[in-house]
């Protein structure tokens, strides 16, 4: 009966896997080369090209132009009256670490413990998410996941939305290393009743573990570079402090979530002390600080433009205007979602709501593609279009930035990606059903 019982529970959880797998197959590699013809083109980087030619092979764009000289055995594709972009870019998401939020199976986006800084957010993504189709059809081509929790929640990754493994998704791994600063601000709360001392002790306790977490890994270095001289014994590996070396040597910034001018302020601060560079996620009171950031060349990845303000003498447009006077004060940015990857489809309508209130569209749209490749360090890759930089674009009927827009076709790397998805695929559903009950 046990051995019953087991077998049962065995099917119904292989069932379970196979219901929430996506159904859309990953794309092969280009095999031959594509041109892409007749459409306008938004490199984003230069020039917008009417009627032009984009051409591509083995997964690089080779020209692009109104005079492209197209191979004979490559695939022509008619885009006459349609748009031709680089993919969007959603710069700070939890995709494929995350997919429902009340079945713990499929949360895995931190780990336990204050200090992870060996975390790798690419190993732990499940290539069968629900949630990468349905943001591909919403134009998104690249994502920057990210994991969380405690002080050091670890490495994020940049990942292309099409892959049989999460190897094949990880456009670059170890992108940069996740902070998320304590609130410098007591606030009290009939929900978490904490002492303003006990507030503050535990806020001076997780800095006291980041900069000691930081001289650890600077000691942690400094030995590991010592074994290569001659009678210098060999000092073991620690993966946390293995993982922080890149950063220490300024090959990739620290990722600072931080929204509170307070906590902003004190990552600057920190940051200069600890000769690394910085990234500042949220950056709701960013303009507060537009000093420092400018004269420190710190960019900021804005999050969740479509909120209220967070203060009651605020202005209802506070956010909403906060891309435009970030970049009249001539800050580095980006703009991303509210991080929840099932929104990460709406990625290009919270940069529209920005133009709507004073970003010129230009920048609206350099925001969650060209700027968001700078910031995240793949700007060799992605962003924009241009000869050697990887094929991933889009098709559109339109502006990505205007909700009506229908992304027609996508390709990340030369591959031709399938479009459908789950949502797609219950409207078919119960519109075959709602003809049913109309007799049709």
């Amino acid at each position: 009966m046990k051995r019953t019982n087991i077998l049962l529970l065995a099917i119904i959880v292989l069932c379970s896997s196979f219901a929430v797998a996506s159904d859309a197959i990953p794309a092969a590699k280009q095999k031959k080369p594509i041109a892409l013809i007749g459409g306008t083109i938004h490199t984003v980087s230069g020039a917008v090209i009417e009627n032009g030619t984009i051409l591509f092979d083995k997964g690089k764009i080779v020209a692009l132009g109104t005079n492209v000289t197209i191979p004979a055995d490559a695939e022509r594709i008619i885009v006459t009256g349609k748009h031709v972009y680089p993919g969007i870019i959603d710069a700070y998401t939890s995709m494929g670490l995350t997919e429902i939020g009340s079945v713990r199976g499929t949360i895995d986006q931190s780990e336990t413990g204050l200090i992870n800084p060996n975390v790798r957010a690419e190993v732990a993504v499940n290539p069968e998410s629900e949630l990468i189709p349905v943001a591909r059809s919403g134009g998104v081509a690249v994502v920057a996941t990210v994991p969380s929790g405690g002080l050091i929640a670890g490495l994020g990754a940049a990942l292309m939305l099409d892959g049989w493994t999460w190897e094949d998704l990880t456009l670059k791994g170890g992108l940069g290393l996740v902070v998320n600063w304590p609130s410098m601000v007591y606030t009290p709360s009939p929900r978490f009743r904490v002492t303003k001392e006990e507030w503050q002790k535990q806020r001076d306790d997780q800095l006291k573990a980041l900069r000691e977490a930081f001289a650890r890994a600077r000691a942690y270095m400094t030995a590991k570079n010592a074994e290569k001289q001659k009678g210098v014994p060999v000092h073991d590996t620690d993966p946390r402090w293995q993982a922080m070396i890149p950063v220490l040597q300024g090959a990739i910034p620290v990722f600072v979530r931080a929204s509170e001018m307070a906590q902003i302020q004190s990552a600057i601060t920190w940051a200069e002390a600890e000769g690394v560079k910085l990234v500042i996620v949220g950056g709701r009171d960013a303009w507060f600080v537009r000093g420092q950031l400018k004269a420190k060349n710190i960019p900021v990845i804005i999050t969740d433009i479509q909120s209220a303000p967070s203060r009651i003498w605020q202005g209802y447009n506070e956010v909403f205007t906060l891309p435009m006077r970030l970049q009249h004060a001539g800050i580095r940015f980006c703009i991303t979602g509210d991080g929840d990857p099932s929104n990460s489809r709406n990625t290009a309508y919270h940069a529209a709501n920005a133009a709507a209130y004073g970003l010129p569209k230009d920048e609206a749209l350099k925001s969650v593609t060209l700027y968001a490749a700078q910031i995240l360090g793949i700007a060799d890759k992605v962003g924009s279009l241009e000869p050697g930089k990887d094929a991933t674009l889009i098709v559109t009927t339109g502006d990505p930035l205007e909700p009506p827009t229908v992304t027609e076709a996508m390709f990340i790397q030369g591959k031709k990606i399938d479009l459908n998805d789950k949502h797609k695929q219950l409207y078919s559903k119960y519109k075959e059903k709602y003809k049913q009950l109309r007799g049709e």
